[in-house]
């Protein structure tokens, strides 16, 4: 992510109060970059800040999404700009940008797209999955209004109106979010961040005794991490539960692997219950504290 701002136009750096030959002498030095007539590029911004400068337009969709800070569930490295209408794009034929001409929502003519246009656009463009994953995380940060949910509501598809009904703000990743999405269709009660007397803190609860721990891209590494692991996974079967751990690519690459595990774990555990109550003597349910 670029430290924002990162792109200037030359009326903006007029406005900040730079001469012409300030201009000159910051790009002579290299503080500045010239991408093309009237935008320029801090030293400091990033590839994708760069190509959206270049092609001519602001930044859109995931890109604009990640330079919010949200969690984006995409791996393409592609440039997302957002042009206005009658805009000129100043791409060339290997410039891998995705263009989005939809109207702009901004009240000031310059800045950065509002975050519920970039929502949609997510939306449109990458599907329902990518969308409700940002969104939980644009809601965990407090970055959507009433007003906000209420504009996406009336322009989404039935895709994008199953996600806002189903978005909460508990959710501390976006592969939390990508569980709760992807098991939706099963019906179960999944609840995430949730305090279990015994174990701690869990990434998330299914029912009333399977946890299950989503370890992301850099987190869990390590010997004295991976003990700590084994020891909070003892402690949870020690009080009756079961856990599962995954890590992001099992979560996003591998999903019918991690599916089939969790409803398999499910199915255990109802019949080990059934077997016990048969036979008069079910353990108590484990105490679990409120998340």
């Amino acid at each position: 992510m670029c430290e924002a701002p990162s792109i200037f136009t030359t009326r903006q750096l007029r406005d900040d109060g730079l001469s012409r030959r300030e201009i000159a002498d910051a790009v002579g030095s290299g503080r500045l970059e010239r991408m093309r007539i009237g935008m320029y590029a801090a030293s400091g911004a990033c590839d994708a800040a760069r190509g959206v400068a270049a092609h001519g337009g602001r930044m859109a969709c995931v890109t604009a999404a990640r330079h919010h800070g949200l969690w984006v569930l995409d791996d393409d490295d592609a440039s997302h700009v957002w042009l206005r209408e009658g805009q000129r794009a100043h791409h060339d034929s290997n410039c891998g940008c995705i263009e989005h001409w939809d109207h702009d929502q901004r009240e000031a003519p310059t800045g950065p797209l509002p975050l519920r246009q970039v929502l949609r656009q997510i939306l449109g463009c990458r599907g329902a999955e990518t969308f409700f994953v940002t969104l939980e995380s644009a809601l965990r940060l407090g970055r959507l209004t009433r007003d906000d949910l209420r504009w996406l509501r009336q322009r989404s598809n039935a895709w994008g109106r199953e996600a806002l009904r189903l978005a909460r703000s508990d959710a501390d990743s976006g592969l939390e979010s990508l569980l709760r999405w992807r098991l939706r269709r099963h019906g179960l009660r999944v609840r995430t961040q949730v305090s279990v007397y015994g174990v701690g803190r869990v990434d998330a609860l299914i029912g009333d005794r399977l946890i299950v721990e989503v370890d992301g891209r850099d987190n869990h590494d390590g010997p004295s991490l991976r003990h700590k692991d084994l020891v909070r996974d003892a402690a949870a079967a020690a009080w009756g539960y079961t856990s599962l751990r995954f890590d992001y690519s099992h979560i996003v690459h591998d999903w019918d692997l991690v599916e089939a595990a969790i409803l398999g774990a499910l199915d255990r555990g109802s019949a080990t219950r059934l077997s016990a109550a048969m036979q008069g003597f079910d353990r108590d349910t484990p105490p679990v504290a409120r998340g």
